[in-house]
């Protein structure tokens, strides 16, 4: 994936071999997992909140995204509420032996959250690079799709646009507390 679309997606399936989830990483993951706490320093506040140092919150979230326990940790913007609410999916037709290329030339655009490749369905769905557009409005989408189509010269084999109709809920696996909550 290219872009900027970052968040903490907590607990993924990994073998416990790999890396055993303490009562200490729980309480990490317990913590965050809804997302990091809105203030100037994030970390301290899950520090003083399960007890330990911030050093170590920072060194076992570190080892937890180094095992694939933790995906990502990152800003997930809410673009409705900023103001941008003609979001829409650039889908595109683009030579498979180039999406790695394009891709990264998209996902580099300030007005593309994230970017990626999907694979075909033939022959009724022909596109494989999908790219999140950010505009005020339809008419702003419209225009930053056309320069991605412009960035793309002949490589855009043909592309649409699916627009957002309803904000769904972003979050990952959660983890229950003892209490099941």
């Amino acid at each position: 994936m290219w872009g900027s679309d970052l968040m903490l997606d907590s607990v993924k399936n990994v073998s416990m071999a790999d890396y055993e989830l303490d009562e200490i990483d729980r309480k990490i993951v317990l913590a965050t997992q809804a997302g990091l706490p809105l203030d100037a320093k994030p970390y301290h506040k899950v520090a003083s909140e399960i007890g330990i140092s911030t050093d170590e919150v920072m060194q076992r979230m570190q080892a937890m995204l180094s095992h694939g326990v933790i995906r990502r940790i990152g800003v997930v913007p809410n673009h409705y509420a900023l103001g941008y609410k003609g979001n829409g999916m650039s889908v595109w037709d683009v030579p498979d032996d180039k999406i790695a290329e394009l891709g990264e030339k998209i996902g580099a655009l300030d007005n593309v959250s994230h970017c990626y490749h999907r694979p075909r369905h033939l022959p009724e769905w022909n596109y494989n690079l999908f790219a999140m557009v950010h505009g005020h409005d339809r008419d702003e989408v419209e225009q930053q799709v056309q320069q991605i189509a412009e960035l793309l010269g002949d490589n855009d084999r043909g592309h649409t646009v699916l627009y957002s109709t309803r904000i769904l809920k972003k979050t990952g696996l959660r983890l229950q507390d003892k209490q099941g909550k």
